[in-house]
């Protein structure tokens, strides 16, 4: 066969994409970020809350984005939305983002939670093999990151029958693990008074920090200020609730994507809602919210201390005891191995859109002879093993979430902009409750934004930097090609 086709096959169906957006999502965010949460919001009812309206407004985008997908039904997804919204640069600048951080940067990252629960098993992997300087290290846990990479890359470039394969599987894996933790926690936890103590004084909220000395201050908020650490704190859940948007990027390649793109993205994000608020519900059946530094047992380090705020393991012990650790561990082995088979799988076909539209390494349009684009996978396998390696991926996310918000924004943004642009373009799905639902992800992203803006002015302008620093390469890019 050819390795120069260049037309992906369409050979997934509605389960499928479904699998693949709940798959993207569910990583390692869910068992780790509420213990970072509960620190910044301190209340049962607002963490709750939070949770919650991020869910709303990530199913309130994915509802949106089911029009733009029906109506271009092609791999790349996001980047051909905004290309057809807003012309070249832009898309340039989000594929680009995408490239150098969100996609890559996440994958790496979750390489490394992989490997560092991989290390539960298997001490040795926490051997230090080199260090250069105060800052990088080098151990066997990055060389299991980087290998799961190259796996995984390597199976999917194998065809997307063999990353479908693998997608089905640990996905159903980890939503049926999670219903267990959430079955068990609620049925051991509410044979307590743990979740009653936690909501006596629901609506308190508190930012609680911990001093050099190792004593907590906790600062009481109300009015403004709890808008504030509510609108700050969220951009944790929001990240757990990342990469939905994933499906679109193989839109190539799914059965029926007018209908079947739209349905993925409704009914993934829904799944995903419904369990993370429920996982939550029982971390707070199990543990108390407020909790103690450098505590003795698990249930007086509360949610907010669990220890290297793995609140997860931190539940799964309190059902199981010191199995749970193992449990969870195996768990989290599962989720984040899934997670990134999908970003993997999602990620080339980015890449291999951009590069047919003259905006990436040529050779990233070609597809191998199982119609992959091998090259874009491999492209993206390289980038994503060298953030492992310099050890910034944590530094590079951080920085990358603010612009993803941008982007999102931008994008649903598109949606009124194209009804006024094309007003008779064919739609086979229009965005639900428009124009109010979109207004209202749009306001209350954008809030989102400003909040972040003045609470963490040094990571979102770094953000806005990665950004701004594709235009002079989308310059230097077009002038070589005249």
């Amino acid at each position: 066969m050819s390795e120069n086709k260049t037309e992906l096959k369409r050979s997934l169906g509605l389960i499928d994409a479904t699998s693949l957006v709940a798959g993207s999502m569910i990583g390692s965010g869910i068992f780790i970020v509420t213990s970072a949460m509960a620190r910044d919001i301190g209340s049962a009812a607002w963490l709750l809350v939070i949770w919650i309206v991020t869910g709303l407004i990530t199913v309130a985008a994915a509802l949106s984005y089911g029009e733009l997908a029906g109506m271009m039904p092609k791999a790349g997804g996001q980047f051909v939305y905004i290309q057809r919204a807003y012309g070249r640069l832009v898309s340039f600048l989000y594929g680009w983002t995408v490239f150098t951080v969100i996609q890559t940067g996440v994958i790496a990252a979750i390489a490394v939670t992989f490997a560092n629960y991989a290390a539960i098993f298997f001490p040795v992997l926490d051997t230090l093999l080199f260090k250069v300087g105060p800052n990088f290290t080098f151990s066997y846990q990055k060389v299991v990151a980087i290998l799961s990479i190259i796996l995984l890359t390597y199976i999917n470039t194998k065809g997307v029958e063999s990353g479908k394969t693998v997608q089905l599987i640990f996905t159903s894996a980890k939503l049926i693990a999670l219903f267990a933790l959430i079955i068990l926690g609620l049925y051991v936890g509410l044979q307590t008074t743990i979740l009653t103590d936690n909501f006596a004084n629901m609506w308190d909220a508190s930012k609680t920090v911990v001093n050099p000395d190792g004593t907590i201050k906790v600062t009481k908020l109300a009015g403004m200020a709890l808008l504030g650490a509510a609108g700050a704190t969220i951009i944790n859940s929001l990240f757990s609730s990342d990469a939905w948007n994933n499906v679109t990027f193989i839109a190539g390649e799914i059965k029926e994507p007018k209908k079947n793109i739209p349905r993925s993205l409704f009914l993934g994000t829904l799944i995903v809602t419904v369990i993370y608020v429920l996982a939550n519900f029982a971390y707070l059946a199990l543990l108390p919210i407020h909790g103690t530094p450098n505590a003795t047992d698990i249930s007086s380090s509360g949610i907010m201390f669990a220890s290297n705020d793995r609140v997860g393991a931190a539940a799964a012990s309190m059902i199981m005891g010191n199995i749970g650790v193992f449990a969870m561990a195996a768990l989290i082995m599962v989720s984040t191995f899934g997670c990134n088979s999908g970003l993997i799988l999602s990620g080339g076909r980015l890449f291999f859109a951009m590069a047919k539209d003259g905006l990436f390494f040529k050779q990233a349009t070609q597809l191998n002879k199982n119609q992959v684009p091998a090259k874009a996978l491999w492209v993206q396998c390289i980038w994503a093993c060298i953030l492992c390696v310099s050890g910034k991926f944590g530094d590079l996310l951080t920085y990358a979430t603010f612009a993803s918000l941008l982007f999102y924004v931008l994008t649903i943004l598109g949606v009124f902009i194209l009804r006024k642009k094309e007003p008779n373009a064919d739609r086979p799905y229009k965005a639900f409750g428009y124009p109010i639902v979109p207004a209202i992800y749009i306001i209350v992203t954008t809030a989102i934004c400003l909040t972040l803006l003045i609470y963490y002015p040094l990571n979102t302008g770094l953000g806005l930097f990665i950004v701004c620093l594709g235009i002079p390469v989308y310059y230097l890019a077009m002038n070589k090609k005249e």
